[in-house]
Order: C-alpha cells, then sequence, then structure tokens
C-alpha cells in the first residue's frame, strides 16, 4: 500500500518515534503554572504560622467548640483528665496571649496575703494534682493556681472508674480518693520548677529583687493543698505537708472536706478541727517562711454539705485556731436531680462529690452562711463551687468572697475561661460603676 507521506516525513517520524522509545521510561514532570514554587512556600509558611497562633491562643473559640468536645468523645473523664495534664505538661497547650497588657487589674486587682493579685479568678486544687502543669495553668490567666491534694505517701486512690461526666449539666462526679504520688515526688517536681524559674529570674534581673511568689510572676500566687493518706494520721499528715511542701507554697491548704476517703470530714468536727489547725499553724509558725522569705498562710477548705450550726463551728475554730482563710466549698454529695437536665438516675447516683453548676447553689448559700459568722474577724473568704461566667463570680464576691476558684467549668470549656469570665467581670464591674474590691461581701454589710 502507498503511504500519503512523503519520504522526508516518514524520516521524521521514524527519528521522532525512536527518541520517544529512548525516553519511555523516564516519568512525565507535570510543572503548575499558576503560582511559583517560592511563592507556594511562603503561603504554605504563613498559614502554618496563622495556624499555630490560632491554636495557641486561649482565647480560640478551636478549644471551646472542637477539641475539647473532641476529647470528650474519645475519652472517659479519667482519660481525658490525664491526657489534658500531659499536653500541659508537655507545653503543647495554649496560653493567654498580652495578659498584662489586657487583665484591667485596675478593676479586678485585690490585695490578699500580702499580694496585689491582678485578678481574683483562680483555679481549684483537684486538675493538677501532682503539680506537673503549672506554667501552663498560669498562662491560661488564673491568678491563683491551687496544685493537689497531695498526701505524704504515695496511694492509688479508689478503683476505677471514678470520674464520670454529666455533660448536659456541665458537671461531673469524682470519686477519685486522694490519687497522688506522695509527697516526695510533688517535691521533686517543685524544686526543679524553682530552680529553673529562680534561675531564668537572677539572669534577668539585678541581685536586689526578689522574685514576687512561687508563680514567679508579678500578682499571682502558688497555693499546695494537703491532704492525709486513707490510713494516714488525720493530724500529723498535714504537718508533714507544711514541713515538706511548705518552703515552694505562697499559700497552704488543708483539705478536710473530700467525701471520698472515709472519715476525712469528720475533721470538721469543731473539737478535731481546731486542734487539727492549730497544729497545722503551729508547724507553718516553725517553718517560718518559704524559700522567698515570706510566710505562706494556711486556709481550709470545706464541704458545702453542712448545717449553719456546723458552719458556725467551722468559722470558730477557724478564729481559735488562728488560720487565715477559708476556702468554701469542695463538691457535694447532694443530688438534685429535680434541676438537673441529666436523666440517667444510675450516672446521677453515682458515689463520689458533684462539682460544676448544679453545685453553685449549695456552695453559695455556705458562703453567706459562713459570712455571718466571719465578717467580725480578720478571715479571708474564698469562693469555689458551680462558678462558670462573670456574673458567678460577681455573686460570689458579693456574697463575701475575696477572691474565686474554679475547675470543672474549665474542663468543659477550655483554657480561654479564665479571660472569658475575667473579661464579664470587668464589664459587669463596669455598669455599677465599681471595683471588685468595693463589691465584696456586698450583700451583707
Amino acid at each position: 500500500m502507498k503511504s500519503f507521506f512523503s519520504p522526508r516525513v516518514l524520516q521524521t517520524s521514524r527519528i521522532l518515534a525512536k527518541r520517544a522509545a529512548g525516553h519511555s521510561s523516564r516519568p512525565t514532570v507535570l510543572k503548575a503554572g499558576f503560582l511559583p514554587t517560592p511563592v507556594v512556600l511562603a503561603l504554605g509558611l504563613t498559614g502554618a504560622a496563622v495556624g499555630g497562633y490560632y491554636f495557641f491562643d486561649a482565647r480560640s473559640a478551636f478549644h471551646e467548640y472542637v477539641l475539647c468536645p473532641l476529647i470528650r468523645t474519645f475519652t472517659d473523664g479519667e482519660q481525658g483528665h490525664k491526657l489534658g495534664i500531659l499536653f500541659m505538661k508537655l507545653g503543647v497547650s495554649p496560653r493567654l496571649y498580652n495578659e498584662y497588657n489586657t487583665d484591667q487589674t485596675d478593676i479586678l486587682g485585690v490585695n490578699v496575703f500580702g499580694t496585689r493579685l491582678r485578678t481574683p479568678i483562680g483555679l481549684a486544687a483537684g486538675l493538677d494534682k501532682d503539680g506537673e502543669a503549672i506554667e501552663a495553668l498560669f498562662n491560661s490567666g488564673f491568678s491563683y493556681v491551687e496544685i493537689g491534694s497531695i498526701t505524704p505517701l504515695p496511694q492509688p486512690g479508689n478503683p476505677q472508674p471514678r470520674f464520670f461526666r454529666l455533660p448536659r449539666d456541665d458537671a461531673v462526679i469524682n470519686r477519685y480518693g486522694f490519687n497522688s504520688t506522695g509527697h516526695f515526688n510533688v517535691l521533686a517536681n517543685l524544686k526543679i520548677r524553682f530552680n529553673k524559674l529562680l534561675n531564668s529570674f537572677e539572669t534577668s534581673h539585678s541581685a536586689e529583687i526578689s522574685p514576687p511568689s512561687n508563680a514567679f510572676r508579678d500578682g499571682k500566687l502558688l497555693g499546695i493543698n494537703l491532704g492525709k493518706n486513707k490510713t494516714g494520721d488525720e493530724v500529723e499528715d498535714y504537718v508533714k505537708g507544711v514541713n515538706r511542701l511548705g518552703p515552694y507554697a505562697d499559700v497552704l491548704v488543708v483539705n478536710v472536706s473530700s467525701p471520698n476517703t472515709p472519715g476525712l470530714r469528720d475533721l470538721q468536727n469543731e473539737k478535731k478541727l481546731t486542734h487539727l489547725l492549730t497544729s497545722v499553724v503551729k508547724e507553718r509558725n516553725v517553718l517560718g517562711t518559704n524559700l522567698l522569705g515570706k510566710k505562706p498562710p494556711v486556709l481550709v477548705k470545706v464541704a458545702p454539705d453542712l448545717t449553719e450550726p456546723e458552719i458556725e463551728s467551722i468559722a470558730n475554730s477557724a478564729k481559735d485556731a488562728k488560720v487565715d482563710g477559708i476556702i468554701i466549698s469542695n463538691t457535694t454529695i447532694q443530688r438534685p436531680a429535680e434541676s438537673m437536665l441529666t436523666t440517667d438516675k444510675e450516672l446521677i447516683n453515682q458515689t463520689g462529690g458533684l462539682s460544676g453548676k448544679p453545685l453553685k447553689p449549695f456552695s453559695l448559700k455556705a458562703l453567706r452562711i459562713l459570712r455571718k459568722y466571719t465578717k467580725d474577724s480578720d478571715l479571708v473568704l474564698i469562693g469555689c463551687g458551680g462558678i462558670s461566667s462573670g456574673k458567678d463570680a460577681l455573686e460570689f464576691g458579693k456574697a463575701g468572697a475575696t477572691f474565686i476558684q474554679f475547675y470543672t467549668s474549665f474542663a468543659y470549656k477550655g483554657p480561654g475561661l479564665p479571660a472569658k469570665i475575667r473579661d464579664e467581670l470587668a464589664d459587669e464591674l463596669k455598669k455599677e460603676g465599681k471595683t471588685w474590691e468595693q463589691i465584696i461581701g456586698e450583700d451583707d454589710k
């Protein structure tokens, strides 16, 4: 058959075919012509930087609406707790940027224990039991961070499961039972932290300037919550805590109100409590000062499940023993099922202490009663239990709290909550034309 192509065209076709065959083993490279490679790289790096900033910004809605719900979806209560502490321990946790430029200390500042706290917003004990995440928690915007409870000897606490979420009520029930790695493990954590921060402070400050507190931050304090072993001595366990951990504390807290250690709440009996607190104060006086040359005040943390006469007796014990203040309150053993959204009766009736929003009416009522019997003294009252908004904080302040603490709402809402409550509280005070210090105890003056 005769070809329609000329000999020259056929020859050219054969040459091209041979070249194609010679390169057939080489992959075809497709080049994008839309953006040059350096531009793509720059955009990628910019996107990563913006994403990283957003992730590490405590105010980011990502934490409350994405990350925290994801953690709750794929972990049980205790697993989520441990995961959060691990992230903070490793430094993979958000922080409140520009805190010292935006904390409105002119409105929210409060003088307490020889320090002017930048805000009255504190973290309750129970989250960081072993002092592993202190820096991350201060970075979230808390002016007061309380670690513990810490027992003299390591103990595992109660059998699992022992931590239950009630998400419809923003509440939890726990029966941890003072699980603790013990004094000496926590002491090691505190020593390492103290030496590291002291070296850093001395490098950046002149020799005549001392760190402001064990928080190593202006206007902030570190509290250490002391507990007793399940089979420990009801006085000596606390005295040991003062002696061993007091040097690293700005505040020492005697916890006699956890419902999960057999017999612990019996220590709220007036005679027993007076003896215990007197012994603790005596040991604190023997200690003298912490490593920064300041005497740590002693507080006692009590339950909300007390009658008025029992609260009055606690006030009397605190005055007689000359402690510096009272935290009210711990978790409750009551179950206000009629006012809760959770309908699972088995879940609601789990043994343990209930915390979160359903606790607020009990703790606030107990605070108001306690104020009645302490307003003639120098005792500092700290409000704790069910606080999740600026309006809640304001209620506790007007009821007599010098500063407030929360924990469960922080676990639900994430690292942006301290700043959110701070800003909401400042707005509420501005509406009234007052400062935080001016409204303390306003309901009972």
